[in-house]
């Protein structure tokens, strides 16, 4: 082997996608010498998207003083290659920054809006931004107030609107914020699909793993579904409906509507700025992988989008995981040779008996499956 190209997700609470890629860097040479291995970190757009970034793309790591989600001063960062900066909602206004604090009435994006503008002031005209993990329900006002947008009351007054004062917003101008964003592109991660409001939107789903109970969460319903009437009759877009619209507490819309961004896949635009596809020019094998593959790992995640880049190519693709669900044997549809689980702990056999037949046959059709796709590549 020549060439092995490794893009694994993080194994959550486990492995970082970092550390897989070290561990990947010490053994693969020192079982094939000589062999390249070109290794890509990934993340889903929360936090230690920067990071990794940093490390696959080679990127500088800018530091920047902002606002954090209750208006403190915080230390956040993001990466930086040449006109390219790589930016992560969580490092402003992610849920560690609240702690036990969590109400999402009261958080703002502002700070988030902030790294944003340092990095177009400093020359960038590519932004990616990755939503996750976010403490926040402002629907992106706080971020697009720091890039220079005025939000006016009743009384004609300027206000930075929260979760809980979107319902106040009767006048908006993005001036300032269009001129600033003039020739800058700004693609959005996000891998969700819930709309602004309503019952899958972004306060009934989201909501109460940031603090809110449910009459909290009815109120931001309504909060949001105000703001959807902003957008419409100040800014003319509907926006309450798309896909998307309800990630990050209301950022996706907010991110359409002030920003002019385009909501992405995260994988897909991962591997776009990392130029995934010139990497496997040459490679012999890939490796890619997360804590758990199921049902959910094929639609959208990081082996479905591997696997949809991989497999044109004929290259084999190893699955390295945690936990391997029933339900995985459909990533073989989409490309992927074979299937590893790395739990190695030791269990009573009346504990898996009934499964058995099941599980070896499984075993074994994955190690034929990698002998196979090898001896093609022979």
């Amino acid at each position: 082997m020549k060439k092995c190209v490794v893009v694994s997700d993080s194994f959550k609470g486990t492995l970082s996608s970092l550390e897989i890629c070290r561990l990947a860097r010490e053994s693969v040479p020192r079982l094939f010498p000589g062999c390249e291995v070109d290794t890509v970190p990934v993340a889903d757009g929360g936090e230690g998207t920067v990071d990794c970034f940093v490390e696959a793309l080679g990127a500088q790591k800018v530091p920047v003083s902002v606002t954090g989600p209750f208006g403190e001063p915080v230390q956040a960062a993001y990466a930086r290659k040449g006109e390219q900066a790589i930016i992560e909602m969580a490092a402003a206004a992610g849920l560690p920054l609240a702690g036990t604090r969590g109400d999402p009435e009261r958080t703002t994006t502002y700070g988030v809006g902030q790294l944003l503008r340092h990095a177009v002031e400093q020359g960038c005209r590519r932004i990616l931004l990755g939503l996750g993990g976010s403490a926040t329900n402002d629907g992106g006002c706080g971020c697009a107030a720091a890039l220079g947008a005025e939000f006016r009351n009743a009384r004609g007054e300027t206000f930075v609107p929260v979760g809980g004062t979107l319902d106040q917003i009767v006048q908006v101008d993005t001036g300032t914020l269009r001129a600033l964003l003039k020739d800058v592109r700004v693609t959005v991660m996000c891998d969700v699909e819930n709309p602004l409001h309503g019952p899958q939107g972004a306060a009934h789903i989201f909501g109460p793993q940031k603090g809110a109970d449910p009459e909290m969460v009815r109120r931001l319903d309504g909060q949001l579904q105000a703001l959807d009437e902003v957008f419409r009759r100040e800014l003319g877009m509907d926006l309450g409906r798309r896909p998307g619209s309800g990630a990050a507490g209301g950022m996706g819309a907010g991110c359409v509507a002030f920003l002019g961004a385009e909501l992405r896949s995260g994988i897909e635009a991962v591997l776009d700025t990392v130029r995934f596809d010139r990497r496997l020019e040459g490679a012999d094998l890939v490796i890619t992988g997360e804590g758990r593959i199921d049902a959910q790992s094929l639609g959208g995640k990081v082996i479905s989008g591997v696997a949809g880049r991989v497999r044109p190519r004929g290259i084999p693709l190893v699955a390295i995981v945690g936990a391997i669900d029933p339900s995985a044997s459909a990533a073989y549809d989409l490309g992927v040779t074979a299937i590893f689980g790395i739990d190695r702990e030791a269990k009573d056999f009346r504990e898996y008996a009934s499964r058995s037949a099941e599980n070896y046959q499984r075993t074994l059709e994955d190690i034929l499956r990698l002998i196979r796709a090898v001896s093609r590549r022979a």
